[in-house]
Parts: structure tokens; sequence; C-alpha cells
């Protein structure tokens, strides 16, 4: 029951269902779900934790603005994925994962172990079975698996602690029909030559193959 109120909430204040400024009660929001207050006790404190509610003596329960979340929660990208706000929340991500995943992509050139290599290279004929296949919940899985590898192998914990971000894009341009029937043969083409890449030490070439994966992925995005 805690997962659900905290997702219908959450959905509620990152749609602007329950705008910046509303007040909530935990005795009407325990009505509202039939629950106990304990139950809304602990979903207002994961909710206060990601910066999306406020609690003030003598006001109460309060949502916050928009500029005081923790928007990289992937709790949070989720749940803007599955409002009005997708667009903007894809466009965001995007831009984020431009300044990211390239340079992510030339550090592993030069830091990942074989065992980081194999992976990508074998996430990859994955995603070129399964994109033939057309089974795109096997093909997003092995997605899954080579950006996370990707962000692992490049050896900075601040970039490998984007992955539920990165993971949140993936998982959301599929589950919202944002993907083709059958995955673009560039995009699969791409994800070998940065493997190939990473593989041969090449950082530049890294860096500019996976620049090229989001670039399609944006357009495919945009044109969907």
């Amino acid at each position: 029951m805690h997962e659900t109120v905290l997702d219908h909430l959450g959905t509620q204040i990152s749609s602007g269902a329950i705008p910046p400024g509303d007040v909530l009660r935990i005795e009407e929001l325990a009505q509202r779900y039939e629950v106990g207050r304990s139950v809304i006790r602990e979903a207002v404190r994961v909710l206060e934790s990601m910066g999306m509610l406020t609690t003030r003596r003598r006001v109460g329960v309060t949502v916050a603005e928009r500029a005081a979340w923790n928007v990289l929660d992937p709790r949070i990208i989720r749940w803007r994925l599955d409002g009005p706000d997708r667009q903007a929340q894809l466009a965001s991500l995007g831009e984020l994962r431009a300044g990211v995943e390239p340079v992510a992509a030339a550090l592993a050139a030069r830091r990942a172990t074989p065992e980081q290599c194999g992976v990508m290279t074998g996430a990859v004929m994955d995603m070129a079975v399964h994109g033939k296949s057309g089974d795109l919940e096997a093909y997003l899985q092995a997605d899954l698996v080579f950006h996370r590898t990707l962000l692992a192998a490049s050896g900075n914990e601040m970039l490998a602690a984007l992955t539920g971000v990165t993971d949140e894009v993936l998982i959301g341009r599929t589950h919202h029909g944002l993907m083709p029937h059958l995955p673009n043969p560039v995009a699969i083409r791409l994800h070998a030559d940065v493997a190939q890449a990473i593989r041969s030490g090449d950082p530049v070439g890294a860096e500019t193959a996976m620049r090229e994966i989001i670039t399609e992925a944006t357009e495919a995005i945009n044109h969907g």
C-alpha cells in the first residue's frame, strides 16, 4: 500500500494536479486512500526526502516548488514521464545524457576492464538478436546492461551514480511506445562502434559514437 500511495501522490504532484503551495492533511489522505495514517506518513517522509514536500509547524505538509525537487531521482523522472510533462522531461534528459555519456565513453576507453568490454560486446550482440525479432522488452534489457556497464566502466563514481537516470530514459522510451517496432539498425551499429572503440582504447572514437547514439535517440523520440 505504501508504494501505491507514494506512486499516486508523486504522479499527482509531478503532473501539477496537486500544485506547489497546496497543504496536504494526513487524515484526509488516509481517508482518500483508505489506509492507516502511518502509511501516509511514510509516503510523505519519502516525498520530503525527494524535495517534493515540506513540513512546517503550524502549516503542515506543503507541496514544494519544482526548483526544490531532486529532479535526478529516478522515481521523479518516472512520474514525470508518466504525465503531461513527458516531452519536456525527455528533452531535458536528452541534453543531460549528451553531456554525460560521451564523456563516460571516452573515460571507459581508458579505464574499462576486459570483463566490462566483454559485457558491452555481449549486450550489443543481444540487442542485434532481439532487434531483428522485434522483442522490445528483451532489447531494452540488453540496452540497459550496455549503458549501465558503460557508466561503471568510466571509473568515475559520479558518472556511475547517474545509472538510474539513464535507466529511466531507456525504460520510459520503450514503455511509452516511443521505440519503433523494429529498433533502428543504425542505433545497434553505433552501440557496436562504442564497444569496439572502448575495447581498442580509442577515447575519441568512443565519445563520437556515443554522441551519435544520443542524437539518433533524440531524433527518434522527436519524430515518434
